[in-house]
């Protein structure tokens, strides 16, 4: 097999694997890796979780598709489901974290224009990334993600992170705004963790202004934060709340709720998905939400805490680690240069880790690991590390 007739997309690590189990994920070869990237904050639950295969299969033997021509029982209770651990009121079924903000974008539009607002615009922050279709492009804020791809949409305005003054500030300049769009946790940006008041100032500014707080938990939903999403944790409720990624632990699902100001803006033919919350997304759905919620995530906050105590023991006296932060399982170690080798030097110790914002090493590991397991997560990080330190010194 080769890849000639895949577009060249991704920069693909020389991997390929076969199987998973847990925490584990096993190359064609056999060798075993300890996945502290969960396929980017998917699988939550781990590979293969029993529940979920369970769900999958089941399903699958009785019906996969039909359409959002009719009714579907498995949406309707994952709507549900969705909506009591969030505290939201409705939901929409899509496909992708990106197609879910998407959908968001497009309740901010409506929500302005029935209001009269010239040019509705949303707030996005700086280092923030919602996705690669065309609006959620113009939403991230990456210039090197966007290049080439001008003309970008309009209707946003950026604003620093973690900064609900400059955001207030914005509203004396435009007189459009309708909506903030800003993640709890900024993941691709850096695990950047914002102040503990910020959701709850934003949620009350935005009551002020009469804009929609939409908050995109793709990343941070799904018990990743600690919390099923990390708005609970802050006490916020948004209007609009989307997520995605672990919501099917591997299966494509996403989903955006809505409440408040922007639970009756969508209605028949406002927006649509041919194969959003079919039976076997939904079915599959259903049964991650009920094991993150009974088994996995009262016990997250403590397993974070422990990962960052051991990484901060690990790597206490190595001068190039500025900041080990996280909330929950998603944790970043900040270094003070550029260190993408890193993935190459941690895959030689048998452990995937990711590189995000140049310098930071993000470590996003199932939910379901273990102590043994953390421990095993810190060594080989760490070692990484003081080799990748040795390489820089040595240069």
């Amino acid at each position: 097999m080769n890849d000639n007739y895949l577009m060249p997309t991704y920069a693909r690590q020389p991997l390929n694997f076969s199987r998973g189990e847990g925490v584990w994920l096993y190359d064609t070869d056999g060798q075993a890796y300890l996945d502290g990237v969960s396929g980017i904050a998917v699988c939550n639950l781990g590979h293969c979780h029993p529940a979920v295969t369970r769900a999958l299969t089941r399903q699958a033997a009785s019906l996969v598709h039909t359409s959002n021509l009719y009714r579907v029982e498995h949406q309707e209770s994952l709507a549900a489901a969705l909506c009591q651990v969030s505290g939201m009121a409705r939901a929409f079924f899509c496909n992708s974290g990106a197609e879910a903000n998407e959908a968001a974008i497009k309740i901010a539009r409506l929500y302005g224009n029935r209001r009269k607002v010239n040019t509705p615009t949303i707030v996005v922050l700086e280092n923030a990334f919602h996705g690669r279709t065309m609006a959620t492009l113009t939403a991230t804020g990456n210039a090197k993600a966007q290049a080439g791809f001008e003309p970008l949409v309009s209707g946003f305005v950026r604003a620093p992170w973690n900064d609900v003054d400059a955001i207030r500030a914005l509203a004396d300049s435009h007189d459009n705004i309708v909506a903030v769009l800003v993640e709890p946790v900024q993941g691709e940006g850096g695990v950047r963790i914002p102040a503990p008041d910020y959701l709850a100032r934003l949620r009350q500014l935005c009551d002020e202004k009469q804009w929609l707080l939409m908050l995109d938990e793709v990343q941070s939903g799904n018990g990743r934060t600690g919390s099923y999403f990390a708005c609970s944790a802050a006490g916020v409720v948004p209007d609009v709340l989307t997520t995605a990624k672990g919501l099917g632990n591997g299966f494509p699902i996403g989903a955006c709720l809505v409440s408040g100001a922007a639970e009756d803006v969508f209605g028949p033919g406002s927006h649509g998905s041919t194969y959003g919350g079919n039976p076997l997304g939904c079915a599959t759905a259903l049964a991650v939400v009920d094991t993150l919620t009974r088994e996995v995530i009262p016990s997250v906050n403590a397993k974070g805490a422990l990962l960052q105590q051991r990484l901060r023991e690990a790597l206490s006296g190595v001068a190039m680690v500025q900041d080990i932060r996280g909330q929950g399982l998603i944790i970043g170690v900040e270094l003070d240069r550029d260190c993408p080798e890193i993935v190459a030097l941690a895959r030689d110790r048998g452990l995937l880790v990711n590189v995000t914002a140049g310098r930071v090493i993000r470590l996003l590991p199932p939910l379901v690991i273990n102590d043994e397991e953390i421990a095993l997560l810190v060594e080989r990080v760490a070692d990484a590390v003081r080799a990748f330190v040795r390489q820089q010194e040595a240069a």
